[in-house]
């Protein structure tokens, strides 16, 4: 009978702790970093927020258990990369674009965190952007780097700009007004016209360099 008992805690307590990290990606999602506070989760987890101090300690460490939770990379990860490889990285680096444009316009709360990032020193947030300097590091590496050779800089700077523009633009969109250069980042028209000059930046990069 004890031994039920203290089972039943224990699911009560990751029920009740995924309750409270879900709560922090609804609100970083609907409302923003900025109204991540003790009385909102527990407002929006349901729960006495008494309860975040005896789970996690206090809400800085919620919320850094909670971005540690998340895997925002997993579509530009090492296992994505295709096994064979014969154009330079050309069709993957496309490939990674498109689809991280794709990626964070839908990933809400991946572009609060992109922004609160920008906003607030945090060492949470500075481990995921290393993270994704660890990812980004091994593919250039192993697949660009080889390709370029004595270029291999000119075409990371590339990548750089392409990079933050993919993140900005769906930033933007998200925040202020979904015009850009004319260009309506919501429409499905207008994102196909912005994937194509991704691709076609590439083809150019690879061209010239």
């Amino acid at each position: 009978m004890e031994r039920k008992t203290v089972a039943g805690d224990i699911r009560n307590r990751e029920r009740s702790k995924k309750k409270f990290l879900d709560a922090v990606g609804q609100i970083l999602k609907e409302e923003g970093y900025t109204a991540l506070k003790v009385n909102n989760i527990a407002a929006k987890a349901g729960l006495d927020k008494k309860m975040i101090y005896n789970y996690f300690g206090d809400a800085d460490q919620l919320i850094d258990e909670y971005i540690h939770s998340q895997d925002f990379w997993s579509n530009v990860k090492d296992e994505k990369v295709p096994t064979l490889i014969n154009d330079g990285g050309k069709s993957f680096s496309e490939d990674m674009l498109r689809s991280q444009f794709d990626y964070v316009f839908e990933n809400k709360e991946l572009q609060k965190i992109l922004l609160w990032r920008l906003a607030e020193e945090r060492t949470s947030l500075k481990k995921l952007a290393n993270d994704q300097e660890e990812v980004g590091e091994e593919l250039f590496k192993s697949i660009t780097d080889p390709h370029f050779g004595p270029k291999y800089r000119q075409f990371r700077a590339v990548m750089a700009i392409l990079i933050s523009g993919v993140y900005y633009l769906n930033m933007a969109s998200s925040t202020n007004s979904s015009m850009f250069c004319g260009l309506d980042i919501k429409g499905e028209e207008d994102r196909q016209e912005i994937k194509k000059a991704l691709s076609f930046l590439i083809d150019t990069t690879f061209k010239e360099l």
